[in-house]
């Protein structure tokens, strides 16, 4: 069976990466890829959820408020979704990352990301540090 396949390990408990192993090693790509595929999943299931509602509730409200209120809440749905489409973009990039060796390592200086951000952000792209220079960089440029 592929290491990357299922994460099942002999230890008690849930299998959780540890900075006292090599650094992306099948195991923590194994961990990483299951995580952005569940959240993936978790997201497209919200999504269907989204799509019943919106066609469950065309029903044209006689009250302006009521009308206004319906219309907003609808409008903020699909911005979330929006972004929600954006983010299963940037798991796709993560699984592609995963798949050709690349994931957990900073674009810019090639250094490993760290798993402590890796765990809170998994489609991170950036080291902190390489983060923290974009978004000085940003805004700078935005001050202009």
């Amino acid at each position: 069976m592929n290491a990357l396949a299922s994460v099942v390990t002999d230890e008690p408990g849930p299998y959780r990466p540890s900075d006292d192993e090599p650094f992306m090693n099948e195991r923590q790509q194994a961990y990483f890829k299951k995580k952005l595929l569940d959240w993936k999943e978790d997201i497209l299931r919200e999504s269907k959820g989204t799509v019943v509602n919106l066609k469950a509730e065309t029903e044209n409200h006689p009250d302006l408020v009521d009308r206004a209120s319906s219309e907003s809440d609808r409008a903020l749905e699909l911005r979330t979704r929006d972004r929600q489409r954006k983010l299963i973009s940037k798991i796709d990039d993560a699984l592609r990352r995963i798949e050709d060796g690349t994931y957990g390592y900073c674009e810019d200086t090639g250094e490993p990301i760290g798993l402590g951000r890796l765990e809170a952000r998994p489609t991170a792209t950036l080291s902190v540090e390489a983060q923290e220079r974009h978004e000085r960089r940003e805004r700078v440029h935005r001050d202009d």
